[in-house]
């Protein structure tokens, strides 16, 4: 019976028909869901958690599969920066049991730092990477990256982009399952890492990628088709927008579909490269399988032409769609690229993200900001919901590296300008994945900041996943809820003061003694996220309104609007935090209960 799945879906579900036995990984956009359906499809025979970070998740999910369970383990492109470590040592010691690594590439960015392309990390790995082209072949890829990896000894990559992880098709999921029973840990001098071992491992390692590259030219994800002399190479989701460009534009050519970038399918590329006289390439998001068809050309002393990102025929940054590979298909073939045939050109109204109404963090940002009024400071701020506070009205975001940077760039900012408070925000879920060994070091070298910790009780950006600091876990048990002011005194943290930040003044007043403290100081702004409850109470603005339109040009809340040349508050986006009272000057706007 066939099922609407998200690709995501189809993904977990896959793992879950291949008899996964282990599932880690760290929350991140488009990654996220396919650990939450494994979770939500779990019968209690597969382990699941969300780990504090991702290379907490790669070193868990490697002694997993040295016990010989198929396991998976979960992130989005930059989350694997963080694994990176155990990743580069374990293609050495390789696997027992099956094991795949999903990372979720973001072309665009659409809600990433940047647009690494995991296939980079394949080939510095040495480790085969799967690029499924659908929804439907990532639920069958799947299931043959447990069998590849457990025929390789090596671990898999598997990496879909966002939209595969987010489109939707119809899929036979079926009824039928892969029981896999794990062999258990045997004690062997092969799972312990030392220099001469790796060295003999590297060897072994180099000659793998050829035998898997002779696998790959034989593989259903690889294959050729259509005719004539110009050729079209594609993968991953680029080769289903290239099928649907030719099938608009009525054009024909050879195609090489690549659903194994690495190691790259040479035989099967040579027999390609030597039927055509020149090639577009396409694919997301940078030019691995261009470079790696130009090098067989140069290798085997080929004539044929290679085009694409390096010669500008395409896009070599962002997305690619239907529309751009029609576009560079027709220029390419010289034939006229009609317009027309574009939904609309008609450009979209600009919609930026913002903090939403209510949220606890616009409270915190605007009580730093009063408290550090008319002096010289800088704000850092880290990756979560909070980096919106960059946004102006606010603009209390200076800095955002990646994952737990913050404390850490105002640790150097300050040792440079000695006269410049230096804050850093971190959220909570950040904090226990990479914002503790910041503050292990602020503490160390006695670098004078203040870390202002948002704590909304949950990982609100990524979709409101548990951590450490929730109580509870991802296999729905109860467990240790690690309390943020106990750790940082742990760690010898002197100054600490927990507060509500949608209380003003006891925020301003806590933040002004924490940045007069000297040495390392903290404030814990203890509020939840406004999607974990249903308000009782609201706010409207009354008669009084002078129309001063101070809360609009402080706050920047979305459920405040012009009214005329007053200011009324959207009933439907309220949700009764009470920060706008707190900022209006004559009492105007009141509170009244659900």
């Amino acid at each position: 019976m066939n099922q609407l799945l998200m690709g995501n879906e189809a993904i977990a579900l896959g793992a879950v028909k291949a008899g996964v036995n282990f599932v880690c990984g760290y929350p991140g956009t488009p990654s996220t869901e396919v650990l939450e359906t494994i979770s939500k499809h779990n019968k209690g025979d597969v382990y699941v958690e969300w780990s504090v970070n991702e290379k907490a998740a790669m070193e868990a999910a490697a002694g997993a599969s040295y016990a010989g369970a198929r396991v998976l383990m979960t992130c989005k492109q930059v989350g694997l920066n963080v694994a990176a470590d155990p990743l580069m040592s374990l293609s050495y010691i390789g696997t027992n049991g099956g094991m795949v690594i999903l990372v979720a590439d973001d072309p665009g960015p659409i809600s990433s730092q940047n647009e690494q392309d995991t296939r980079h990390f394949a080939e510095f790995s040495n480790l085969p990477v799967l690029d499924p082209s659908s929804p439907e072949e990532a639920f069958e890829m799947m299931q043959y990256a447990f069998e590849l990896s457990e025929k390789t000894k090596l671990p898999v990559f598997f990496r879909p982009t966002t939209r595969i992880c987010h489109a939707c098709a119809s899929i036979d999921v079926g009824d039928d399952k892969t029981v896999h029973t794990p062999s258990g840990f045997k004690k062997d001098p092969k799972w312990v890492i030392f220099p001469a071992l790796s060295y003999r491992n590297h060897i072994l390692l180099e000659d793998k990628q050829t035998e898997i590259s002779d696998l790959f030219s034989t593989l259903k994800y690889n294959e050729i088709s259509g005719d004539g002399k110009i050729g079209i190479a594609a993968g991953g989701v680029s080769y289903s927008y290239v099928k649907e460009a030719l099938n608009n534009s009525g054009v024909s050519a050879k195609i090489f579909k690549v659903g194994t970038p690495y190691p790259f399918p040479e035989k099967l590329a040579l027999e390609f490269l030597n039927s055509v006289d020149k090639v577009i390439v396409f694919e997301e998001l940078d030019a691995v399988i261009e470079n790696a068809l130009i090098y067989l050309c140069g290798k085997h002393h080929l004539s044929c032409e290679i085009f694409g990102k390096n010669t500008k025929n395409v896009p070599n940054a962002g997305e690619l769609s239907v529309e751009i590979c029609e576009k560079s298909i027709s220029e390419f073939f010289g034939i006229a690229y009609d317009k027309n045939v574009k939904p609309s050109d008609i450009p979209l109204p600009i919609r930026p993200p913002v903090l939403c109404a209510g949220c606890p963090h616009r409270a915190s940002f605007y009580a730093a900001k009063l408290a550090l009024k008319g002096q010289k400071a800088v704000f850092s701020g880290d990756i979560g919901c909070y980096t919106l506070g960059n946004a102006k009205p606010l603009d209390m975001v200076d800095t955002c590296l990646c994952m737990g940077a913050g404390i850490t760039i105002a640790q150097g900012l300050h040792e440079i300008e000695k006269d410049t408070k230096n804050l850093a925000f971190i959220g909570d879920s950040t904090f226990f994945a990479s914002g503790i060994t910041g503050i292990v070091n602020a503490v160390y070298n006695n670098h004078d900041i203040t870390v202002i910790i948002l704590d909304n009780s949950t990982t609100a950006m990524t979709g409101h996943q548990p951590h450490p600091g929730t109580g509870v876990n991802l296999m729905r048990s109860p467990t240790e809820c690690i309390d943020i002011e106990a750790v940082l005194k742990g760690l010898g943290v002197k100054h600490i003061s927990v507060q509500n930040p949608l209380d003003l003044n006891a925020s301003i007043n806590a933040i002004k003694e924490a940045t007069e403290f000297n040495g390392v100081s903290a404030v814990i702004f203890k509020s939840p996220c406004i999607n974990l409850f249903k308000p009782t109470k609201k706010h409207i603005i009354n008669e009084k309104c002078i129309g001063c339109k101070k809360c609009i040009r402080e706050i920047g809340c979305p459920a405040i609007r012009p009214d005329g040349e007053k200011v009324s508050i959207d009933a439907s986006l309220c949700n009764g935090c009470g920060l706008c009272s707190q900022i209006c000057p004559i009492n105007a706007i009141e509170e009244v209960s659900l």
